[in-house]
């Protein structure tokens, strides 16, 4: 009996490292999917100015929040607004890999 009395510790500690994996996955696909929403409403935004007259680029950055700035990459091509965003990561390679990419269309003002 005496043997069996560390058993629960050993088998927490040896159980961690696999919980905190399992959380820094499940933290990083929820960045990637709020990094997604983000995207989707700065091509929006782009699309709107842009048919409107606007700067399409200085619209979607605009809709964006502070941290994306240097991790964001908008084009415009024709009536098209592509926004590509890189999500928060610890590590910049893996923020590469999981970038995300959204577009809007609209006509532009005449």
């Amino acid at each position: 009996m005496g043997e069996e009395r560390g058993q629960a510790a050993v088998e927490l500690i040896a159980a961690l490292p696999a919980l905190l994996l399992a959380a820094l996955v499940a933290l990083q696909l929820l960045a990637t999917g709020y990094a997604l929403t983000l995207a989707d409403g700065a091509a929006e935004a782009g699309a709107l100015a842009l048919a409107s007259g606007g700067s399409a680029a200085a619209a979607a950055r605009a809709a964006l929040p502070g941290w994306a700035e240097e991790d964001v990459a908008v084009a415009v091509r024709g009536g098209t607004v592509t926004v590509r965003l890189r999500p928060p990561s610890p590590l910049r390679s893996l923020a590469e890999r999981l970038a995300v990419t959204s577009s809007a269309a609209a006509r532009p003002a005449r």
